[in-house]
């Protein structure tokens, strides 16, 4: 079930060259020359591997029963579905014969990271909006694979599990659980619930009119995909990690980015962003930005909570839960302006 929240998961451990050999050999991957975990691994479940038959990126220890069928899926899905590249072929040992878990091994696409100092310290203005612009378009794709009903990926059958509520209800009452989580970690006042309750029902029928779901990448942020050059043009190099997939308003995956290039100073970009990604929408303006408020207010609750309750908030510690994410839902307003 990949839209539920996970805050920690299984690690891989240390793991030996003899192991690592055997898993290549059950492949027949080559000898194994070098092995390192990764630096933006999906939360320490993965690492580089490279054999005399090329890189790879060994995913293992699921956090969950049918995480790794899952992500197969998805990948497979999206690789007959658009032309996003992704990590393919995506094979699986679920024997637990070589570490003791079930793994992954995929191949390892080109590129490096947008947060990366190499494209922090030299991508241009125009560069940033061109970035942006495969964002928007990568995402796009993702949103073609519609569907009719809103819900998660059942393992078992390989169609969507409806939410047992309405989209709207599942998502009001996912954003109040862990406002109320918040108060355990923060101070969360009357001011802050009455913020809240009031941009659920100017979103109301936003959310009402809303029925057509789509696939959603579900955790789309730098760490997740690759950006490369390819005759001088910069292209998306590869997506990855889609544990956290699921089906719903696409609208929400542009939140995660939206916010980096806020927190990064490039406000202008993420109105690029959004705007290129909207101009496609066969809807009203005002409808999408409604909802677009509760998707920034959902992505930033679980922020809130989650730097609170791991002391790493980087914001003033004084300001009220409602003023933070007012900032970032009055500026999306603007942004779309």
């Amino acid at each position: 079930m990949t839209s539920n929240i996970m805050f920690a998961s299984n690690r891989l451990g240390i793991l030996n060259d003899g192991q690592l050999q055997a898993m290549l050999d059950r492949f027949e991957l080559g000898k194994l020359i070098s092995s390192e975990k990764t630096a933006n691994g999906a939360m320490g479940q993965t690492m580089f591997v490279s054999s005399t038959a090329g890189d790879f990126v060994l995913k293992g220890n699921p956090l969950y029963d049918g995480q790794l069928l899952e992500e197969k899926f998805f990948i497979e899905s999206i690789y007959k579905r658009t032309k996003v590249p992704v990590p393919m072929p995506y094979i699986i040992d679920q024997s637990g014969e070589i570490f003791g878990w079930s793994y992954a091994l995929m191949p390892r696409l080109p590129g490096e990271h947008l947060n990366s100092n190499y494209f922090k310290d030299n991508l241009s203005k125009d560069e940033k909006f061109t970035v942006a612009e495969l964002i928007a378009k990568t995402l796009s794709e993702f949103h073609t694979w519609i569907v009719t009903d809103f819900g998660d990926l059942n393992t078992e059958h390989f169609t969507v599990a409806p939410f047992k509520d309405s989209y709207k209800q599942w998502l009001f009452k996912r954003i109040m659980f862990w406002l109320e989580d918040a108060k355990k970690y923060s101070k969360i006042t009357a001011r802050d619930m009455h913020w809240v309750e009031d941009l659920f029902e100017q979103s109301n029928e936003a959310f009402e009119k809303f029925i057509t779901p789509t696939f959603i990448m579900g955790d789309f942020k730098p760490g997740n995909f690759l950006i490369h050059s390819k005759e001088n043009k910069w292209e998306i190099g590869g997506v990855f990690d889609f544990t956290n997939s699921y089906f719903a308003d696409p609208i929400t995956d542009l939140m995660k980015m939206v916010i980096y290039y806020i927190d990064a100073d490039d406000s202008d970009v993420a109105g690029h962003l959004i705007k290129v990604y909207c101009r496609e929408l066969a809807e009203e303006k005002e409808t999408i930005i409604k909802r677009m408020k509760v998707h920034m207010l959902h992505q930033r609750v679980l922020d809130w909570g989650c730097a609170k309750a791991m002391n790493m908030v980087t914001w003033d510690e004084n300001l009220p839960f409602y003023k933070w994410v007012e900032s970032y839902t009055d500026l999306v307003v603007n942004l779309f302006e």
